[in-house]
Order: C-alpha cells, then sequence, then structure tokens
C-alpha cells in the first residue's frame, strides 16, 4: 500500500479504537493516556478528526447511547481501518529499524541499545 503516513493524532485515534470501542472523551483520555500527555486532543480536533475518518472509511459507528439527556457516540475500528493502522506500524518500525541500525554501525548507539 502507497498511503501517506499517519499524521501523529490520527496514528493515536485509530490505536486507541484498536483495542476496543470508545466515545469522544474515552478517546481523548486514551490517545493522553498512550502519548504520554504530549498529545491533547481538543474537542474540535478530535471530532474533525473523526469525521474525516469515517469518510475513509477507517472507522465506524459502534452504537449511539444517551447518558444525563446527552447522545453519546461510540466509534470502532473498520477492517479496512485496521489494515492502516497495520501499515503505518509496520511502516514506522522497517524506519526505527533503520535508524537503529545505522546509529550502531556509527558507534552512536550501543549494541542492544534502544532503536
Amino acid at each position: 500500500m502507497n498511503e501517506p503516513p499517519l499524521r501523529e493524532p490520527t496514528f493515536l485515534i485509530l490505536t486507541a479504537l484498536a483495542e476496543e470501542p470508545r466515545h469522544g472523551y474515552a478517546v481523548v483520555e486514551d490517545v493522553l493516556r498512550i502519548s504520554d500527555g504530549r498529545i491533547r486532543l481538543r474537542a474540535g480536533t478530535l471530532y474533525a478528526a473523526l469525521d474525516r475518518l469515517r469518510s475513509d472509511g477507517l472507522i465506524e459507528v459502534d452504537r449511539e447511547e444517551v447518558v444525563q439527556s446527552r447522545l453519546r457516540r461510540y466509534y470502532r475500528l473498520t477492517a479496512l481501518g485496521a489494515t492502516r493502522l497495520a501499515d503505518e506500524v509496520d511502516r514506522l518500525r522497517r524506519h526505527a529499524d533503520t535508524a537503529g541500525r545505522r546509529l550502531r554501525a556509527a558507534g552512536l548507539l550501543p549494541e542492544g541499545g534502544t532503536a
């Protein structure tokens, strides 16, 4: 597949949805957790990304429920979304492996070092 790389927030949203269906706030919280607090999605950013991912067929609505008189929509990864995320994981892993090999070869990373 020759897709453009995913932007980090998109990658993390898909990663959050890979575990289980989640509603918007749960996605925000999981992205914050898996990014070690680096990525804080604002509501506008999140819902624009979710709409785009839905139109691209990477996620879909799993279910809706009313909580405290407000609609809570849960999203899940589609098969296409899982494939796209897996492709991105492979791409990132290949790049990280190449960087690690080059750093070790240049003596800038000890043998067995993390990279």
